[in-house]
């Protein structure tokens, strides 16, 4: 009698119905995860972006056409919804009578592939150089944040123009030059998240214990600045994603026949009255794809910051 009592006590303080079965409801998904996916919006940019990256890593001997075969006999045929179009093209053809969703499919191959490892690149030298300026401080901040203010001040299109006018349009070139035109913004913000951690107790003790400069940037700092950065990665993808699409419409993108979404868009506006699939659809590819990867940040940053989560 004496080892039941406390247990019937402890039993009875447990609200019927909101003890363990709320908490195991509750722990079933972490708690970013289970923000991120109440949003509507973000999980339907996630869904997308799994589609876009599907799409870009189909084979080519399992699309519907050879997206660079031409048969001018049924070009500008309309999509199968639109009277009278031929069945086997279900978003018709274009101008040299290539199927339309084959490009569109093999295309988000070569515009994710850029928009990617430009973005990469952006984050690796970005983040570093943001790290050794917000950590050392001196002449190292001064320098790298001089040289900053040098790129940002400089109108990124144009730039980023003339230096492809220069190197030539092609797959390498490409992702060099976005690359290093986007690491600016990466450096500044890894900079100001440094700044304010770099004097905290648990750098201070890393310190005191002999840590050298390099483990307290990549094991106490560059965790502490990963929020930030994942956040901003998402929003800077969808940028370059529209950077990349004007450039592959001036004709600066990786060259025919190649496909791409920005230079199906040019090689469509001659024929926007007779034919508007040719230059609507990848167009619409294109918004659909940045605003899928703006919702994912959008819920990332709900997700991942500590005070919107408080908020809610």
């Amino acid at each position: 009698m004496s080892t039941s009592g406390p247990v019937a006590t402890r039993t009875a303080t447990v609200p019927a119905g909101t003890g363990p079965v709320t908490a195991g409801r509750g722990r079933r998904l972490p708690r970013p995860v289970h923000v991120f996916t109440r949003s509507p919006l973000s999980v339907f940019g996630a869904v997308v972006i799994a589609v876009l990256l599907l799409a870009a890593c189909w084979p080519v001997a399992l699309l519907p056409h050879d997206p660079y075969e031409a048969d001018i006999s049924i070009r500008l045929l309309p999509p199968t919804w639109e009277n009278g179009a031929e069945q086997g093209y279900v978003l018709g053809t274009d101008g040299l009578g290539r199927d339309m969703l084959s490009m569109m499919i093999h295309g988000s191959r070569y515009s994710l592939s850029i928009v990617g490892l430009a973005a990469l690149l952006s984050l690796v030298v970005g983040v570093t150089l943001g790290l050794l300026a917000g950590y050392l401080r001196g002449w190292v901040d001064e320098l790298v944040m001089r040289l900053a203010d040098i790129q940002l001040a400089f109108p990124l299109v144009v730039l980023i123009i003339a230096i492809v006018a220069v190197l030539g349009p092609s797959f390498v070139n490409l992702v060099i030059i976005l690359g290093l035109a986007g690491w600016a913004p990466f450096a500044r913000l890894v900079r100001g998240t440094v700044l304010s951690l770099r004097e905290k107790e648990f750098i201070e003790s890393a310190r005191a214990l002999g840590a050298d400069p390099i483990r307290i940037m990549g094991v106490h700092l560059l965790p502490n600045t990963m929020t930030s950065i994942v956040i901003y990665l998402t929003f800077d993808i969808a940028r370059l994603l529209l950077l990349e699409s004007s450039l592959a419409f001036l004709g600066l993108g990786v060259q025919p026949p190649t496909p791409s979404w920005g230079a199906m868009i040019a090689d469509g506006r001659q024929y926007l009255f007779e034919a508007w699939w040719v230059a609507a659809l990848p167009g619409a590819m294109i918004i659909l794809a940045v605003l899928a990867f703006n919702f994912v940040g959008d819920g990332l940053r709900d997700a991942l910051d500590p005070l919107s989560r408080q908020q809610q």
